[in-house]
């Protein structure tokens, strides 16, 4: 174990569901995408995407009836969420903010991982504190999306840190397989998908993050 004044390594954050709520954003955006084209996405196909790789979304919103190559689908759908987004300010999800604050403050690294567009979470990046976020893995940085460890080893990579020696902070069971798999303790916020009991390494509300409650995990 280490010692509370060298763990953790770095903080990896998730981003819909933990950082920010723009799911249903998402999700109207595909509604929209689909009718576009005559087709219909449904709630439980919002729900079987949750978490899941952006392939998948692609996928499915081809089988939905939006018949165009991967690349014109998800500019389509970026579109509509950057759209949406442009209008509202970025609301962090109660508790994040003041977190964010004390990880800043502490100089502890952090990044965002998400099998999401990386143009969307920089922008919450963005609103992060002040230099808060020096890494960003997003869909297109990865090869093998959660619930493969590769989003998270290459975050820890680029932080120049030890995997093993950093914390994420998960609200999908895709999400904490990934981080676990990458060798790092995780920390389970509530999310739309029930996260398997036997997944993670403590559960906490969003507002009970603190770094008192991260280092304990060291």
């Amino acid at each position: 174990m280490t010692t509370t004044n060298t763990f953790p390594a770095a903080i990896l954050f998730d981003h819909d569901g933990t950082l920010v709520d723009t799911e249903p954003v998402w999700a109207a955006a595909k509604v929209a995408l689909a009718a576009d084209f005559g087709g219909t996405w449904t709630e439980q196909d919002t729900l079987d995407c949750l978490g899941l790789s952006m392939q998948f979304t692609l996928d499915r919103l081809r089988e939905r009836g939006v018949n165009l190559p991967d690349e014109e689908i998800n500019d389509l759908l970026v579109a509509k969420v950057h759209e949406t987004l442009a209008q509202q300010p970025v609301e962090f999800l109660p508790g994040i903010e003041r977190f964010l604050s004390e990880v800043r403050e502490a100089q502890i690294p952090a990044a965002v991982v998400t099998n999401a567009t990386t143009s969307v979470a920089r922008r919450t990046a963005d609103a992060a504190p002040e230099g808060t976020f020096s890494v960003i893995i997003g869909n297109d940085e990865t090869t093998h999306p959660k619930p493969n460890p590769q989003p998270y080893l290459l975050a820890a990579e680029r932080l120049g840190v030890d995997p093993t020696q950093c914390v994420a902070i998960e609200d999908s069971p895709s999400g904490v397989r990934s981080a676990t798999a990458a060798g790092m303790r995780v920390i389970v916020v509530p999310g739309e998908l029930e996260v398997p009991a036997e997944l993670g390494t403590v559960r906490l509300k969003h507002e009970e993050l603190t770094l008192q409650a991260v280092r304990a995990l060291g």
